[in-house]
C-alpha cells in the first residue's frame, strides 16, 4: 500500500467523522428547540431575593435528589452557574443561565423568570445590542459638549 492508499484512508475517516458529527449537531439542535420550547411554555414572572450566586458541580449543590438523578453524566461533572435564592419563605437553590447569572445582582430583591428550578432571564436586563447602543449614543453626547482643552482654546487665539 502506497502513500495514496493512506491519504485515502485517512481521507475517508475524516469524512465518517465530519458526517457524523453533522448528524449528531443536527439531532442536538432539535433536542434543545424542544427543550427551548417547553421551557417558553412553563415560565413564570417571579421576584425573589438573591442571597449568593456561585459556580459548582451539580452533585455538591443543594438541589433535589430526583434532580440530580435526571441530569446527563456530563452534566454532573462539569461546573455549572447556582443561585441561592428566597422565593417568599422558601429557601431554594437554583440553576441559571449563563447571561443572566453574570447580570443577577447578590443581597438584593430581583424580578425573575423561572421553569421550574432554571431562572430563564431577568426582566430588565439589557442585552448586549441594547448595551452596546447605549455606548455609542453617550460618546456621541459626550463628544459635543466637551468644552475645549486649553492647549486648543490658545491654537484658537493664536489661529493655527
Amino acid at each position: 500500500m502506497g502513500i495514496w492508499g493512506i491519504v485515502f484512508i485517512i481521507s475517508i475517516i475524516i469524512l465518517v467523522v465530519g458526517v457524523a458529527i453533522y448528524f449528531l449537531n443536527s439531532w442536538a439542535g432539535k433536542k434543545q428547540a424542544q427543550q427551548n420550547e417547553m421551557v417558553a411554555q412553563h415560565k413564570q414572572t417571579v421576584s425573589i431575593y438573591v442571597i449568593d450566586k456561585k459556580k459548582d458541580k451539580i452533585t455538591s449543590a443543594n438541589l433535589p435528589k430526583a434532580m440530580t438523578e435526571q441530569m446527563p453524566r456530563l452534566g454532573r461533572m462539569f461546573k455549572m452557574p447556582l443561585v441561592k435564592v428566597k422565593i417568599g419563605p422558601q429557601i431554594m437553590t437554583m440553576i441559571c443561565e449563563e447571561a443572566t447569572f453574570k447580570a443577577l445582582p447578590v443581597k438584593k430583591t430581583v424580578t425573575v423568570e423561572i421553569a421550574g428550578a432554571y431562572i430563564v432571564g431577568m426582566k430588565g436586563m439589557k442585552t448586549k445590542m441594547e448595551l452596546a447602543e447605549q455606548r455609542k449614543s453617550r460618546r456621541k453626547n459626550t463628544d459635543e459638549d466637551v468644552p475645549l482643552k486649553w492647549h486648543e482654546k490658545l491654537r484658537a487665539k493664536i489661529g493655527r
